[in-house]
């Protein structure tokens, strides 16, 4: 059994590791809450985004006219924008998004380009040996759309190139403060959703109100080579602040579960620590009183 000064020594060092978590955890859900209303505040204008471009594709009879919608016959290379954080101490907020990337990347026939975007998914995904073409770290805490332009601007190029003739974004869906799901979401070529899938979102109220009009001018095709570069950009952003907020939430529930254990680790050690001065001091009385009687026999 470890002595009392020992125990003594580690349970001070538990303390103030439970101070430490502590502060992580407040910092955490201060910027939670702003997190999380940014990315819910900006997800009802991206879902108004996609549906003015389903409108503007039933125009054009569903024909691709402009290089951001035509697929590619053959896929040569991919592209892959990683959304990751910069810190770590998030639980398993970057290893579960991570895994997403290289089990998506094992799936593909053609070789994957990544772009990552945070310090960990570069760092991951070195180790795992896959080609990062480009990383982007120390973002703003409350990043503006303006914060990932070079982001957009480098996918939108590899794909013009034909570097890549798919460009996907794999990032961390926010869902609520318990639940953050990776998901993998093709962004170029940008493809709209079905009429079906359409009525469906509109039912479920996450799009313009069912049976909006549009009225286009001058016309649809001039509308595109405008808004789509925008709303590649838009479909970014938005990723991006999904992950912020699922980042967030999940340290902030990793440093409640690391505060919660410290303290009761610090409980058990005090419990520890009160058997071992116990055991000392019936130890020092024991000798005592086998002096005294030695000393009383001797007598």
């Amino acid at each position: 059994m470890a002595s009392a000064r020992d125990i003594q020594r580690r349970r001070r060092s538990v303390k103030n590791v439970a101070k430490v978590t502590g502060a992580l955890q407040t910092v955490a859900a201060s910027r939670v809450r702003r997190a999380q209303s940014q990315a819910l505040a900006t997800r009802a204008y991206a879902n108004a985004a996609m549906d003015i471009l389903n409108d503007i594709a039933a125009h054009t009879s569903g024909e691709a006219t402009h290089r951001l919608l035509d697929p590619r016959a053959e896929i040569k290379a991919i592209g892959v924008v990683l959304i990751t954080s910069d810190r770590g101490l998030a639980g398993p907020y970057n290893s579960n998004v991570v895994r997403t990337a290289y089990d998506f990347e094992k799936k593909q026939t053609a070789p994957v380009r990544f772009i990552t975007v945070g310090r960990k998914g570069r760092d991951l995904m070195l180790r795992r040996g896959s080609n990062i073409v480009a990383e982007f770290s120390d973002l703003p805490p409350v990043p503006s759309i303006m914060d990932i332009t070079a982001i957009t601007r480098l996918a939108v190029d590899e794909f013009d190139k034909h570097s890549v003739d798919e460009v996907y974004l794999i990032y961390t869906r926010f869902i609520n403060m318990l639940r953050q799901d990776p998901i993998v979401q093709r962004l170029l070529p940008l493809q709209p959703i079905k009429v079906t899938e359409r009525k469906s979102a509109m039912q479920t109220g996450s799009s313009v109100a069912a049976g909006a009009v549009f009225t286009y001018e001058p016309d649809p095709e001039a509308i595109l080579n405008e808004i789509l570069p925008r709303f590649t950009e838009l479909q970014l952003f938005q990723a991006l602040l999904e992950s912020l907020a699922s980042e967030h939430s999940a340290r902030m529930v990793a440093m409640r579960n690391a505060t919660e254990n410290a303290n009761g680790l610090v409980d058990e050690l005090t419990l520890a620590y009160n058997k071992a001065r116990q055991l000392a001091i019936t130890s020092e009385i024991l000798d005592i009183v086998g002096g005294a009687e030695a000393l009383k026999a001797s007598g």
